[in-house]
């Protein structure tokens, strides 16, 4: 497992944010990785 920081855009605001995976994981799942992870922290800011 690797520890990757990932710079990503959400809704015109960048944001940086931390994804552990394998080391064999392709950038592209890694972006939705990073993504999904900054989608959740919103969804839980906004209940």
């Amino acid at each position: 497992m690797i520890q990757v920081n990932v710079m990503v855009d959400y809704e015109g605001q960048s944001y940086q944010t931390n994804v552990i995976t394998s080391r064999d994981t392709d950038y592209e799942h890694i972006i939705q990785l990073a993504l999904s992870q900054i989608k959740k922290q919103w969804e839980e800011i906004e209940d």
